[in-house]
C-alpha cells in the first residue's frame, strides 16, 4: 500500500488550471522530492495533501484512507518554508505549544518534546529564547515543530534553504533518521544537485500535470541515448552553429547528449572541424537530474 495516494487530483483558480488530473503514490518510508518551475502546481497540490485547499475532483489518501480538508490529520506533519516558530519562546516552549496544537496528550507530551530536542541537537540550548538562534538552529527547531507528533508522512517545503552546509548536511541527517523511525517525506527544493544526492524518488510537475515520476535511476534511463551528456569546448566561435546544440560562452563551448561516447565523438569531433572550429578540450559526465528537468520544462525563466 502507498504511503501517500493522489488520483485525479484537479484544481482551477479562474482561469488557471492549476491542479489538471495529477496522480501520484508515494512509497512508505520513501524520501520523494517533488519538483516543478513557479507557478507549476507544486504548491497548490502540497496545499491540497495538507487539506488546505479543497479539490475540485480527485482524492487524497494517506495509507489507503481518504483525507478530507478540514478534517483532522493525526499522522500528517507539514514544515513550511517560512519560519513558523515563535522567537520570543524558547525552543522547548515552542516545541510544547506545537505539540499541543497537534493534539499531544501531556502525558506523551514531555517524552516528546524530548526526544525532539535531542534529535534536533538542540538539547543543550532548550530553554533559550529561538531570537538568538542561529538560521541552521532556526530550520532545525522549525523541522521538529512539525514533527513533534511523529507523523507517519511530512511534507517539508524548502526545509534547506538559507543554510550553510554544516547545516544543511545537519538536517539530512535528521530526515534519514525520520526515514529509520519509519516517515515517509515529501519534500519541496529547487536545490537540483542536492535532491539528486538525497532523494529515493522524484516527481516533477508543471502547467499542472505532472510529467514524471520515479525513481531517478528508471527516469533518467527513459532518455537513453540523452543518459550522457558531453561538453566541447572550441578555439573559436565555430562560423557555422548546429541547429539544436546547447551553445554557450558565446559559441566557444557547445553540449551534447550522447548513448555511446566512445563511439559518438568522433562524428562529432568532424562536425565541428567542418563547422570552422577545432576542439580544445572535452568533458563528459552523466545526465542527471537537472538536465532532466530543463527538458521536461523548458529552461526559460518563470516568475
Amino acid at each position: 500500500m502507498a504511503a501517500l495516494s493522489v488520483v485525479g487530483a484537479r484544481k482551477r483558480f479562474g482561469s488557471t488550471q492549476a491542479l489538471d488530473d495529477v496522480s501520484l503514490e508515494i512509497a512508505p518510508q520513501a524520501l520523494t522530492v517533488l519538483l516543478g518551475p513557479n507557478g507549476a502546481g507544486k504548491t497548490t497540490l502540497v496545499r491540497a495533501i495538507a487539506g488546505r485547499v479543497r479539490l475540485d475532483s480527485g482524492q487524497v489518501m494517506l495509507f489507503g484512507q481518504e483525507l478530507h480538508p478540514g478534517k483532522p490529520r493525526a499522522d500528517f506533519g507539514l514544515v513550511p518554508q517560512e519560519l513558523g516558530v515563535y522567537p520570543d519562546l524558547t525552543a522547548k516552549e515552542n516545541l510544547q505549544i506545537f505539540g499541543t496544537f497537534l493534539g499531544l496528550d501531556p502525558k506523551s507530551l514531555k517524552s516528546k518534546v524530548d526526544r525532539a530536542l535531542e534529535w534536533t541537537g538542540l538539547a543543550d540550548r532548550a530553554d533559550e529564547p529561538v531570537r538568538g538562534f542561529s538560521g541552521g538552529m532556526k530550520r532545525r527547531i522549525n523541522i521538529a515543530c512539525g514533527v513533534v507528533h511523529q507523523p507517519k508522512l511530512v511534507i517539508l517545503d524548502e526545509p534547506t534553504v538559507g543554510v550553510d552546509p554544516q547545516s544543511r548536511e545537519r538536517i539530512y541527517e535528521m530526515l534519514a533518521q525520520l526515514q529509520e523511525g519509519g516517515t515517509t517525506i515529501l519534500m519541496t527544493t529547487h536545490l537540483l544537485e542536492e535532491a539528486e544526492r538525497r532523494c529515493d524518488h522524484v516527481a516533477i510537475i508543471d502547467h499542472g500535470k505532472l510529467v514524471a515520476a520515479g525513481s531517478l535511476e528508471n527516469l533518467l534511463s527513459e532518455g537513453g541515448e540523452r543518459s550522457t551528456l558531453v561538453t566541447f569546448k572550441f578555439d573559436k566561435r565555430p562560423s557555422v552553429l548546429i541547429e539544436g546544440l546547447d551553445y554557450q560562452e558565446n559559441g566557444r563551448s557547445a553540449c551534447v547528449g550522447v548513448k555511446d561516447p566512445a563511439k559518438d565523438l568522433p562524428a562529432w569531433l568532424v562536425k565541428f572541424e567542418t563547422c570552422g572550429a577545432k576542439v580544445e578540450d572535452i568533458s563528459i559526465r552523466n545526465q542527471g537530474l537537472q538536465e532532466l528537468f530543463l527538458e521536461l520544462t523548458g529552461s526559460e525563466l518563470r516568475e
